[in-house]
């Protein structure tokens, strides 16, 4: 009996995670029953063993490599500005947007993906965009007055609205365009042979850049012409082919929906949809406003306090439909399909502020705004005056 059925030897005691080696000796050999869970970590793989500076084997399967994404996320954090904690008073190093993405998109063992981590992409970064693509310190003034001068461009719009005041003094003084643009183009030709020159002698482009820098932004430095070349010619074309009310207006939505827009696509750009690169939903708006506000402020209060409605105006404070929609209306009677008044100025100010929106909007051939806006502002104008004024 004892001889058909013998006891077995005492079983081996084996550490919870075996080592592969130690698996193929044991196959084939008795062992006790043993738990589920003392099963499922003999099957589980074998731990990621790190360096040590002892030799023990059992020290080497026991202490497995960290796991967490925080070790890696220390040891790729690059190094920048440090800031002190108001707490604890501690540095801290702060990091851009972009690098932040890069670290979130580290896997847990440390390694990168190569793509942006959900977090990131699912982040609106669409609307994060400036219409000075150019990087800080190109122009020493930039530096210096980092708010002042190149994020908010104060000089630069300080001069653009002072424009729109300018053109509605010339008009109080009864100053006709035919006396404005001869001036303007005279402006316009030393202006442009200038910044013409500058673009092909570096060392005269750095003396203009360190006088005249706060009116610039960074970006016509070396790839860009002045600004203030296509102001000046857009202000000329306006006043030199377009009638004179036409004229002071496309000036007028020029100097103040142009800044407008600049200034709330800026502060509220990011919250808004964007219509193209560098224009949101937000400026669009604002120079839709500002637009209807600088009509009715220019046919509504400085043309009846000071000259009327001449003879070279386009909008003689009436509206009417052309004789064929009347026509087809059946609207026959004298003064029916006409509007004056109050009403019409309301209309006037309203295609004004979407003329000025929309040309401050559209991109025409990669052209200046300060261009396309006038001139389009002008066409709109004239030619919705020219159907129903």
């Amino acid at each position: 009996m004892s001889q058909q059925y013998q006891i077995p030897g005492t079983p081996r005691v084996t550490s919870p995670s075996p080592t592969p080696s130690e698996s193929s000796e044991a196959s084939g050999t008795y062992f006790a029953p043993i738990t589920r869970s003392a099963a499922k970590r003999a099957t589980s793989p074998s731990a990621i063993a790190e360096e040590q500076d002892t030799d023990s084997d059992v020290e080497k399967r026991a202490r497995t490599r960290s796991r967490s994404p925080k070790s890696a996320l220390k040891q790729r954090r690059p190094s920048g500005l440090k800031a002190v904690s108001s707490r604890s008073g501690i540095p801290k190093t702060s990091t851009s947007r972009s690098d932040q993405q890069q670290l979130d998109a580290v896997a847990p063992n440390g390694d990168s993906n190569g793509y942006l981590s959900p977090a990131a992409a699912a982040s609106y970064y669409w609307r994060e965009f400036s219409r000075s693509p150019s990087p800080l310190g190109l122009i020493p003034i930039h530096r210096h007055w980092r708010s002042f001068v190149h994020r908010h461009e104060i000089p630069r719009k300080a001069l653009h609205l002072s424009i729109g005041f300018f053109t509605l003094n010339l008009y109080t003084r009864g100053v006709q365009p035919a006396a404005i643009h001869p001036w303007l183009l005279g402006a316009l030709i030393p202006i442009a042979s200038v910044d013409l020159l500058r673009h092909r002698v570096p060392s005269f482009n750095r003396f203009y850049v360190r006088v005249l820098g706060a009116m610039m932004r960074e970006s016509e430095v070396n790839d860009k012409y002045n600004g203030v070349i296509w102001y000046l010619l857009g202000a000329w074309i306006a006043l030199r082919f377009f009638p004179k009310d036409v004229g002071a207006m496309s000036v007028l939505l020029l100097s103040w929906c142009d800044t407008a827009a600049s200034t709330f696509g800026r502060l509220f750009g990011r919250y808004t949809p964007r219509l193209r690169r560098g224009k949101s939903l937000a400026g669009s708006a604002a120079a839709a406003i500002v637009g209807a506000a600088a009509a009715g402020l220019f046919y509504g209060v400085m043309v009846p306090r000071y000259w009327g409605f001449e003879d070279d105006f386009m909008f003689k404070g009436t509206l009417s439909l052309p004789d064929a929609a009347k026509q087809g209306l059946g609207l026959t009677s004298e003064g029916q399909g006409t509007i004056s008044g109050w009403l019409a100025l309301g209309v006037i100010s309203l295609w004004s502020g979407l003329v000025a929106s929309a040309s401050e909007v559209v991109d025409l051939f990669g052209w200046d705004d300060n261009l396309t806006i006038p001139v389009l502002s002008g066409l709109g104008l004239s030619g919705f005056l020219k159907v129903f004024g």
